[in-house]
This record gives structure tokens, C-alpha cells and sequence, in this order.
């Protein structure tokens, strides 16, 4: 096989055992990889009524074809289970180095079932792959953790592995590889630590074989060659800034979620910008393997209180931690990063029900003696040491380490959580952004920008501008945004590669690119509408889960605060998201029931 390793490794996390099986190729080119081949597995050997922390459960990390490949920004997988936080699935993503590593060890994916009696960790190269006892790591934090593997292993290793709030079973604990990347949401490493699985460390020793050489010598060659062209004159700003540079836009178009989504701009937004970050604590910008991008920030704040050295933060935590929280204080919103990356904790959840808390707090539904402190609204210090109370679960942290929804839920205020599916939201206001709001409720994760994100087109004109207060129309346009992002997830890519820069400068975002480096990587030979078409596969084969989870229409929701209560301030001052009216044009152009169930011509038609 070519682009494929042809190899999964399953590891029997019960009897400790590790085992090879072959990848059927057709398999692999219906559902390409990744993102595919996690929901095939998950539909194949999970029953999904199971409890989530159950020894049922499994966990399938899975690189793409493009993964390793040197393909630019070929070096993401995806970690696919069943979630604690949500009942739903996942499909956490992650880049850095290690998804290369993993691939060039030679698998295509791993299979974690069972559970351990013990505390474990999974050790994949010198040829040979072995489940080695983890005792000595328990309660260690992630930096600790890798550290202390390089050391036994080999320092040309790769790590990923949990912190303290995976083995507490927050239900959004992060797997965290190469200390500061996150498969970060839907509570992976809280299953990871239900079987007490510590850590997987792989050592590569081999390139990813190609279909054509030399064809994917030139087409890189020629990508490489336009994106530098484009960029001569003015780097990417997501280089220079980062992500979290999205602040002016969101804040201008009126979106960026503030004070638990009760408004949708900041004053303070500069406070918390990416060129703020850039101007005060940015050490260097960091890059995932083979990307020309480099939207990594690696920082150091040496404010009193607020000391630390790391990765981070991104737009979502930004927002997440300071606008969504009244936090203006940038030094406490990176520390707070810092150890979410730590301890192994979701930064939007965290922040969010934070957020969430800081309502509850000023509505009197929470006191002062629960939470053994004050909380209100900006309040820095406060945010940093929930942060760590979660992930240990200590004090009130045991009960922000159910997430929000479970916890305004506790106080009666359910709907205070801002969540579809029991998940918090990006950064993006659906109520300014009607086609986010749709991609929310549709999710098959939950809350989520990364499984379809309409910003491009309604925000930041990828690739022209889509008014983003129009709702009509819409439904079809986010059906195909996610597929083609479930293609993108899929082949092992950043969706950062979809952005691509043309030589007069402007961006566009299509699949294009990406069908021909799957062609000359696997040989495949895809056309452009079976690349598509393998897309809505895995989108379907996703509803198929939750269907059989007991998911429908009723799930497909967004709080009454976003569909009731209008803006009250900004660009997008007096609207509301129009879910309702987007969900029925959306199911049919997916060829479901207005219920949300798969039809059965629809699942004839994808093989499912």
C-alpha cells in the first residue's frame, strides 16, 4: 500500500497485549483515514449505548494517508471514542510532531480496548511494541511525563499522554502530544485515564511509501513555490500572530462571545489580541512537521503571580478565558493555558464554565462558601486557580470537572451552559454568524467549529464573503463545509492547508489540493466527486452513532439565549440565529428524516 501503512495495532489494554492486523485497502480508500477510519471502528465494535468510562469503550488514534508525507501541513490524527462529556463521539485532532512519528512507525492507526488493572503506557519502536507498566507516572503532569519517557525510551521519541485531569476523569481532559498540542475536546483524555492508559510513545524508522515519486516531488515543489510567492511581501499573519489574531475580526463583526454569551464584543479586546500577545510575550512562533504556516506560539510571561513558560494561547482560549470570563489580564488568561496544557485540560471548556460559574455566581445560585472564594466577573486570579483546582478536582474544581452544562444543570440554570450536545462553544457568536450556529447544532461532536466552520466564508471571506446574517441558503452551504472537512480530517491534513494563498494574494479553500496529493501519495486515483462523496460518508456514518445513541432532532439544538435573546450590542446588534428554519433545508439536502435519521436510500447510495 502507498500513502497507507496497510497496519493497525491493536493493544488489549485488559490482557496487555499488542498485536498487528492488515487495514483492507478498500476500507481505507472509502473512508481515506483519520477521521474515516476512527468512525468505521467505532461503528464496527462499540455499542453505543456503553458507558463512556467503561472498560467497553474504545479508543482509536488514527493518522491520515498525507500524514507524514511532507505534505504541507500533513501531520495531524485524530483520537475517535465515545465521549463522557457529551454521549456522543469525538473526533480530536491534533498536529505537532508525534502523528508523523506514528506513522512512520508504520500504522495506520491504534486500537486501544479493554482497561489495564494498572497504570500503563504504550511503547512502539526498536521493532518492537510493548505495554510497560506506568505506576511511576501516575500524577505526573504531561511536561513531567515526557520528560521522564524520552529518558527510558529514546530521546528521538514522541510522546502523547494524559495529566492529572485525564487520570481524574475530568470529562474534558485533553490528550496533550509533544507537551503542548492537544487533542483537546469531548473528554478523550478522561477515557484514556478510565483505562488507565498513562501514555503512548512511538520512535519511526521508515519514510510513508508513495504512489508517484516524483508527481508528488512537483506538486509539492509547486505549492511550496506559490505560497511563498503570496507571501513574500507579508508573512501569514497567522505566522506573525497566531490565531489569536481572529480577536479584531470577531470583535468588529460583532461575535466574540463576552460575558457568558451575553454580549458580542469586549471593550477590552486589545488587551487579549494577537498582536498583543506578539508585543508581550511571544518567544518565537513554533511549526507542526512540514508546515509552511507556523501559527504556533511559544511564550513567557514573567508577570508576578502569573510566571510560566509554554505554548499558547490560541483564539479559543482567548476567548474562552478572557473575553467569555470579562478577563482582560492576557498574562493570567497564558497561565491559565499553561496549565490546561499541564495538567491535560480542554481550554474552551474550561474557560466556559468558568464563564458559566462567574453567572451563576452574580445570580446568587452559587456561594461564596462552595466556591471558597469570591467570583466575579474579571476576575484573574480566580481563573487560574479553578483551572487548577479541575484538573486535580479539588474544592469547587470537582464540580467545573463536570463541565457546564452538568454544573449550571446542578443549580437548575441549565440553560445558562452555552453548549449543543452538552459541549461548549467556540468563539463565534452564531447570532452574528447563522451558519456557525447550524454547524454548532449539527455537530456530530457537539459544539464545535473544527467539524464544519462557516467562519471562513461568513467572517473572513474564505473564499469570498457570505452575508453572515442570512440564514436562508445556508444549510446546503454548511452540508458541504463539512464534508469537506470530514475530508481534510480525514487525510491527515491542518485545515490550515485548505486555506491556500494565490499568487495575487487573495485565499481561497477547496478540496483540490488535497485530491491531487491523495492521488500521487496512495494511487488511488480519486476523482474529485468520489473525494467528496467519501466525505458525506463519514459524516453519515457519524449520525449513524448517534442515531444509535439515541441522538435526533432534539439534539440538534442551541440555548434559548442564542435563538431568543438578540444581540445587544455590535454589528450583528438585534439578530438571532435562525436554527430552526436552517435545520429543515438541512436535513434534506443530507437526504435525512426532518427527524435528523439517515434514510435508507441515502445510506444505500455512500455503502453504509
Amino acid at each position: 500500500m502507498n500513502g497507507w501503512r496497510g497496519k493497525v495495532l491493536r493493544v488489549d489494554l485488559t490482557a496487555g497485549t499488542a498485536v498487528d492486523e492488515l487495514l483492507d485497502l478498500n476500507t481505507a480508500k472509502d473512508y481515506i483515514g483519520g477521521r474515516g477510519l476512527g468512525i468505521y471502528y467505532l461503528n464496527k465494535e462499540v455499542d453505543p449505548k456503553i458507558d463512556p468510562l467503561s472498560p467497553a469503550n474504545i479508543i482509536v488514534m488514527a493518522t491520515g494517508p498525507l500524514t507524514g508525507t511532507r505534505t504541507p501541513t500533513g501531520a495531524r490524527y485524530m483520537v475517535m471514542t465515545k465521549s463522557p462529556l457529551t454521549g456522543a463521539i469525538t473526533c480530536s485532532n491534533s498536529g505537532g510532531k508525534f502523528p508523523t512519528e506514528l506513522k512512520r512507525a508504520g500504522y495506520d492507526a491504534i486500537i486501544f480496548t479493554g482497561k489495564s488493572e494498572a497504570p500503563v503506557y504504550l511503547w512502539v519502536g526498536d521493532g518492537k511494541t510493548e505495554v510497560r507498566p506506568a505506576g511511576h507516572l501516575w500524577g505526573k503532569t504531561t511536561g513531567e511525563t515526557t520528560d521522564i519517557l524520552l529518558d527510558e525510551t529514546n530521546t528521538a521519541a514522541k510522546v502523547s499522554c494524559i495529566g492529572p485531569a485525564g487520570e481524574n476523569e475530568v470529562l474534558f481532559a485533553a490528550i496533550m502530544n509533544d507537551k503542548h498540542r492537544a487533542a483537546g475536546r469531548s473528554g478523550v483524555g478522561a477515557v484514556m485515564g478510565s483505562k488507565n492508559l498513562k501514555a503512548v510513545v512511538v520512535l519511526g524508522d521508515g519514510d510513508v511509501p508513495l504512489a508517484d515519486p516524483s508527481g508528488f516531488k512537483r506538486l509539492n515543489a509547486e505549492f511550496l513555490a506559490t505560497f511563498k510567492e503570496a507571501t513574500k511581501d507579508n508573512p501569514p499573519p497567522l505566522r506573525v500572530h497566531g490565531t489569536a489574531v481572529t480577536v479584531m475580526a470577531t470583535q468588529n463583526y460583532g461575535v466574540l462571545p463576552t460575558k457568558n454569551w451575553q454580549q458580542g464584543t469586549f471593550d477590552d479586546w486589545e488587551d487579549i489580541y494577537g498582536v498583543t500577545l506578539t508585543e508581550k510575550y511571544l518567544v518565537k512562533n513554533s511549526f507542526c512537521s512540514s508546515c509552511p504556516i507556523g501559527c504556533g506560539r511559544r511564550t513567557k510571561v514573567t508577570e508576578l503571580g502569573f510566571e510560566g513558560e509554554g505554548e499558547g494561547p490560541e483564539y479559543e482560549t482567548v476567548y474562552a478565558m478572557g473575553s467569555n470570563c470579562m478577563v482582560n489580564n492576557l498574562a493570567a488568561v497564558t497561565k491559565a493555558n499553561y496549565l490546561c496544557n499541564e495538567l491535560g485540560i480542554d481550554t474552551i471548556t474550561m474557560g466556559a464554565s468558568i464563564a458559566c460559574a462567574m453567572e451563576l455566581y452574580e445570580l446568587g445560585k452559587i456561594s461564596e462558601k462552595e466556591l471558597g472564594r469570591s467570583l466575579d466577573w474579571g476576575d484573574a486570579e480566580a481563573l487560574v486557580e479553578l483551572t487548577r483546582q479541575t484538573g486535580y478536582r479539588e474544592g469547587f474544581g470537582d464540580v467545573l470537572a463536570l463541565g457546564s452544562y452538568r454544573m449550571a444543570e446542578k443549580y437548575d440554570c441549565a440553560d445558562l451552559a452555552m453548549v449543543s450536545k452538552k459541549q461548549e462553544f467556540p468563539g463565534y457568536d452564531p447570532r452574528g454568524s447563522q451558519g456557525m450556529g447550524l454547524a454548532y447544532a449539527t455537530s456530530p461532536i457537539g459544539g464545535s467549529h473544527m467539524r464544519g466552520d462557516p467562519a471562513y466564508f461568513e467572517l473572513l471571506g474564505v473564499p469570498t464573503i457570505v452575508d453572515p446574517l442570512e440564514w436562508k441558503g445556508k444549510a446546503e452551504l454548511v452540508k458541504i463545509w463539512q464534508d469537506l472537512f470530514s475530508v481534510i480530517d480525514s487525510a491527515g491534513v491542518c485545515v490550515f492547508y485548505a486555506v491556500r494563498y494565490l499568487t495575487d494574494g487573495k485565499l481561497a479553500i477547496s478540496p483540490s489540493g488535497i485530491l491531487e496529493f491523495l492521488n500521487v501519495t496512495t494511487g488511488a486515483d480519486y476523482t474529485l466527486e468520489e473525494l467528496m462523496k467519501a466525505g458525506e460518508r463519514v459524516s453519515t456514518a457519524e449520525r449513524q452513532f448517534l442515531v444509535r445513541a439515541g441522538f435526533s432532532r432534539k439534539d440538534d439544538s442551541l440555548p434559548p439565549r442564542l435563538t431568543k435573546e438578540p444581540l445587544p450590542d455590535g454589528a450583528a446588534k438585534g439578530s438571532v440565529c435562525h436554527l430552526d428554519e436552517m435545520l429543515d433545508e438541512y436535513y434534506e439536502s443530507r437526504g435525512w428524516s426532518q427527524d435528523g435519521i439517515p434514510l435508507e436510500g441515502k445510506l444505500r447510495e455512500l455503502g453504509l
